[in-house]
């Protein structure tokens, strides 16, 4: 009997990497193997392949597969939003935990300070259809041509402006570009083909796999603490715990003893031990989390 198997699209390029990262900390034992485009992964019911981003969403649409991972910018840029279901959000990047901006970007000496003065000029950007949306819900006239890459050399010299993508606007400003405009915001996002949606089996595949991407995202930067407090403690303790939500406690078999459990920023741990320490608390552990379901 042939085993059922769901299709799968990931992100070939800038993204791959931070997200085989992300199905890693998920606990799947994903790789890929140099030169190939076919990820192994110590699941026998998922088939993947690596795509271009941008054209995930259309063969995700058509049927070609059953989920992809890709940014809400190519689903905008292949006019995909009422042909593809989105389960989910993503929030991961090549740099950053941030969305990536696309940009309208002029040259620091450009004449151009304001959406008025893009009537009538030429844009290069990558993603030619957004971007004449984008003009045309702000009913601005100007020629948009697709840009093969090193978009950042060309306003000022092959063009007036350009539409390009940032996380940080670093490398806009070493190129001597400033920013006149946000065209969008964009993150990854786990889409699924309607049909597939629709088959149970799929549907509850897909919806585990999102639920434990996810569970390693919220785990980011977050730590366990447990300790130990006597009952005449708490009401000193539990105000010093930022918890994610209120402190486990629970009652110890030793009389008068509480086990504390809390789920905090890793950053504040460095602060608040020393704290619970002198408040009283003892056995204090910190434990690092790969996963955390809401």
């Amino acid at each position: 009997m042939n085993q059922k198997k769901l299709k799968g699209q990931l992100p070939a390029g800038s993204l791959q990497q931070a997200n085989l990262e992300l199905w890693r900390s998920a606990g799947y034992k994903i790789g890929v193997k140099e030169r190939s485009l076919f990820p192994t992964i110590d699941d026998p019911e998922l088939d993947l392949i690596l795509v271009r981003p941008q054209e995930i969403p259309r063969y995700v649409a058509e049927g070609k597969a059953d989920f992809g991972i890709t940014g809400s910018d190519c689903i905008a840029e292949c006019e995909c939003e009422d042909r593809v279901v989105e389960m989910a959000e993503l929030v991961f990047s090549k740099v950053s935990r941030k969305p990536t901006r696309w940009v309208l970007a002029v040259s620091q000496d450009s004449p151009i300070q304001g959406l008025q003065d893009l009537n009538g000029t030429s844009i290069d950007a990558e993603f030619v259809t957004m971007t004449n949306r984008w003009l045309s819900a702000r009913g601005i006239q100007a020629t948009v041509r697709y840009s093969w890459g090193a978009t950042e050399v060309k306003p000022g010299r092959f063009c007036d402006a350009i539409v390009e993508s940032t996380e940080t606007g670093e490398s806009l400003m070493r190129n001597g570009l400033r920013i006149v405009a946000e065209v969008m915001q964009s993150t990854p996002r786990f889409i699924a083909n309607p049909v597939s949606f629709a088959d149970p089996w799929k549907r509850e595949k897909m919806e585990d796999i999102v639920l434990m991407l996810q569970g390693a995202l919220a785990a980011e930067g977050k730590a366990c603490l447990t300790m130990h407090v006597r009952e005449e403690n708490l009401e000193t303790i539990l105000p010093i715990i930022p918890a994610l939500r209120s402190p486990t406690v629970s009652r110890l078999a030793s009389e008068g003893w509480f086990s504390l459990t809390a789920i905090i920023d890793e950053m504040v741990v460095r602060v608040i031990i020393p704290k619970l320490k002198r408040a009283g608390a003892e056995g204090i552990i910190e434990s690092p989390i790969s996963k955390l379901i809401m």
